[in-house]
């Protein structure tokens, strides 16, 4: 195995090639492929023009491995582009992320048209394998069994001006047995906390003004460098990072969630008042068998703290639906603990069974129509339930961050929309003066809806600031080059709920 020092720098791309990345699984592939993005750009390339749907020079997927029907989904995309391919001499095409790390050479033995395969550990090796593919004429296929460098010293090319995500750790020592995350990503591993804020400082200088420390257990943090107070103190030194005004973080795990990081987010004003917690089940007994270390009692008591210390947060969490062995009276302990939490949203997943994980082989699995019915019996009661917390913020005046492209219909109805503290999405009435991406502005709450506030009446104030300045800057200078090709997955923060989950790592 080649050094990690003959990364991208030493890659020659003789002219401008173009490429595109396609994204699937959680957050941690999001922030991946902006380090991928940054990568290749760092090595010449430029990215393909919104829409091109495989005509670039260089298709990279980044992959997600905890569906049941990951694998087709990939052959599938893998095979609709072999005729392009077959058609355009010198096009190149790379399979990265979870999968890869997974499945390995089979990716190749099945779709003999991919140039390069590579895994979690060592993305920054993708220029020099493509180089490496373009001049050997034969696939390249590299998985490190362990980090070679942290992710957050790669070169990056971030999808938002304003907002950011900001890696804390990787992997994750839980042994849940529905997820097959932590043998495809590796034991935790901390980054120092002077590197972390460092990249905070950094971001900010440039005019990010909301960051999302992001870890596969972010909570946990502490653990690789041998102290259980490391998070909560993260979160009180961003708090003294000067221009930046909102830091939240995701995702948590219930085991690790103590006292001092429910005090240090109450207490430090720019951590916003948001939690996403997963759940997973509300049964002692299916929590017992999916090998979370906490039972409904300790979970509820959280929520209890939570709402005590922050009255006014705002609650998400995940569910999953049918694992294997649930009975009739496991699912209503579920619902028992969505009706005491109230959640703003909760993300329900259907059970499917993830390749090589103990769950997949497991006694009892669930009919198909059983779990569906228990599914739209949940989604019914949550739904009710987000309308009606959404209805008590009808009349608060709230200050919105303006987000970019979080509202589908803004253009045929002439608002905008933005994120409140807590996360939720409003939408509001477009003011006469400019407002940008990244600014703040102050409304009245007028409607609720089960997923999003309205505010029609005037905005009551706008206030122009450093990270809409840098959007503009970035929007100015991006006008002259080909569009972005967007990443496939999250804006920051948590996305809206879906009908029923494609992709998601569900592994908190």
């Amino acid at each position: 195995m080649t050094s990690s020092s003959d990364r991208s720098p030493a890659v020659d791309v003789r002219e401008s090639k173009s490429y595109e990345i396609r994204t699937y699984g959680c957050q941690m592939n999001v922030h991946d492929s902006e380090r991928l993005s940054g990568l290749l750009e760092e090595a010449g390339y430029v990215r393909a023009p919104e829409g091109s749907d495989g005509d670039a020079d260089v298709v990279v997927f980044n992959t997600c491995a905890v569906r049941e029907n990951a694998d087709n989904r990939l052959y599938g995309n893998l095979g609709r582009l072999a005729p392009q391919k077959a058609r355009r001499p010198g096009m190149q095409i790379a399979v990265g992320g979870c999968l890869a790390q997974k499945d390995r050479d089979t990716i190749v033995k099945r779709a003999p048209w991919v140039d390069v395969v590579f895994g979690t550990h060592n993305i920054g090796k993708l220029p020099v394998l493509l180089e490496r593919a373009r001049v050997q004429e034969e696939a390249q296929v590299e998985i490190a069994e362990s980090l070679e460098a942290f992710p957050s010293t790669l070169p990056t090319r971030r999808e938002s001006a304003y907002a950011a995500w900001v890696s804390i750790s990787v992997g994750c020592n839980n042994t849940c047995t529905f997820c097959i995350v932590p043998a495809l990503r590796g034991k935790e591993k901390d980054r120092r906390p002077g590197d972390i804020l460092a990249e905070v400082e950094a971001l900010v200088a440039e005019g990010v003004s909301e960051i999302t420390l992001l870890g596969q257990n972010v909570n946990a943090y502490g653990s690789d460098i041998g102290d259980r107070e490391a998070f909560s103190k993260l979160l009180r030194a961003c708090g003294a990072v000067e221009g930046l005004e909102r830091v939240r973080f995701t995702s948590p795990h219930p085991r690790d969630f103590t006292d001092d990081v429910i005090a240090a987010m109450a207490e430090t004003p720019n951590v916003m008042p948001q939690l996403h917690m997963p759940l997973q089940s509300g049964s002692d007994t299916v929590l017992k068998a999916m090998r979370r270390s906490y039972r409904q009692e300790r979970y509820l008591g959280i929520i209890e703290k939570v709402r005590a210390a922050i009255p006014h947060a705002a609650i998400t969490t995940d569910i999953i639906v049918g694992f294997p062995g649930e009975t009739e009276e496991d699912f209503e302990q579920t619902l028992h603990v969505v009706r005491e939490a109230r959640f703003t949203q909760a993300f329900t997943f259907q059970y499917s069974k993830r390749p090589g994980t103990p769950a997949a082989t497991m006694d009892g699995q669930i009919p198909k129509e059983v779990v569906q019915a228990r599914y739209e019996r949940l989604v019914a009661l949550q739904e009710e339930i987000s309308w009606e917390e959404n209805k008590k913020q009808v009349g608060r005046t709230l200050d919105l961050m303006v987000a970019e492209g979080e509202g589908r219909k803004d253009g045929a109805t002439h608002r905008l929309s933005g994120r409140a503290p807590d996360n939720r999405l409003v939408h509001f009435t477009q003011p006469e003066q400019p407002v940008r991406p990244g600014d703040v502005v102050t409304v009245e709450v007028t409607y609720a809806a089960p997923h999003h506030l309205l505010a029609e009446g005037p905005v009551l104030d706008v206030r122009r600031t450093r990270a809409g300045d840098a959007w503009e800057k970035r929007t100015a200078a991006e006008s002259v080059k080909p569009a972005g090709v967007m990443l496939g997955l999250p804006r920051i923060g948590v996305p809206e709920p879906l009908p029923a989950a494609t992709s998601a790592c569900g592994c908190d």
